[in-house]
């Protein structure tokens, strides 16, 4: 049964990571000057759980998180929540490479984490969610080029700065592999 598409572990790594997106994007969200984009700490919590859990964790928080806040708005805006899935996926899709699972979160993972969530952002904010905007909504380019690349930049500070700092603290509680030895490796002295 070692075979399962996605584990109970992963499951519930979903619906907590959705329920605390749908907190923070719905009550702690501040308004950036641009409209229709806020500054909220959600971005962090979709990549700190696809860092985690991987890329179908990432993915389903982005999706679902993000659709329960619009729906106690309205309705949903799809361009937004395509992606903010997407956002979640590209960072889950490299959450090996983070080895914050072994207790190995250093300087190269820092850095890799980063660089990728920056590329995913701009992925996601600048390229997918204006298109989409345009596409599906016939919103004016200009418009949905500037409220993209704003809602990039902030989410790409809020991972930088807070999902850095709680996958350094949680990987710090994971132990790393071979940092236990037996009993018995000790040296005994003789008398």
């Amino acid at each position: 049964m070692k075979n399962k598409l996605i584990s109970v572990k992963t499951v519930v790594a979903i619906g907590i990571g959705s329920a605390i997106m749908f907190v923070l994007m719905r009550f702690v969200a501040l308004p950036s000057g641009i409209p229709n984009t806020n500054f909220n700490l959600s971005p962090a919590i979709v990549a700190v759980f696809a860092a985690v859990f991987g890329p179908i964790a990432g993915l389903f928080i982005g999706f679902i998180g993000h659709t329960l806040t619009d729906l106690t708005w309205g309705s949903p805006w799809w361009s937004w929540i395509i992606a903010d899935a997407l956002f979640g996926l590209l960072i889950g899709v490299f959450w090996k490479l983070y080895k914050v699972n072994e207790g190995k979160f250093g300087l190269l993972q820092v850095l890799s984490f980063n660089l990728i969530q920056m590329l995913a952002n701009a992925t996601a904010w600048v390229v997918v969610a204006p298109a989409l905007d345009i596409l599906i909504y016939q919103e004016p380019s200009d418009k949905v080029i500037v409220q993209g690349a704003v809602a990039g930049a902030l989410n790409a500070g809020v991972v930088l700065i807070l999902g850095t700092v709680l996958l350094l603290g949680y990987s710090r509680t994971r132990v790393k592999a071979g940092s236990l030895k037996q009993g018995g490796d000790y040296k005994t002295s003789k008398k």
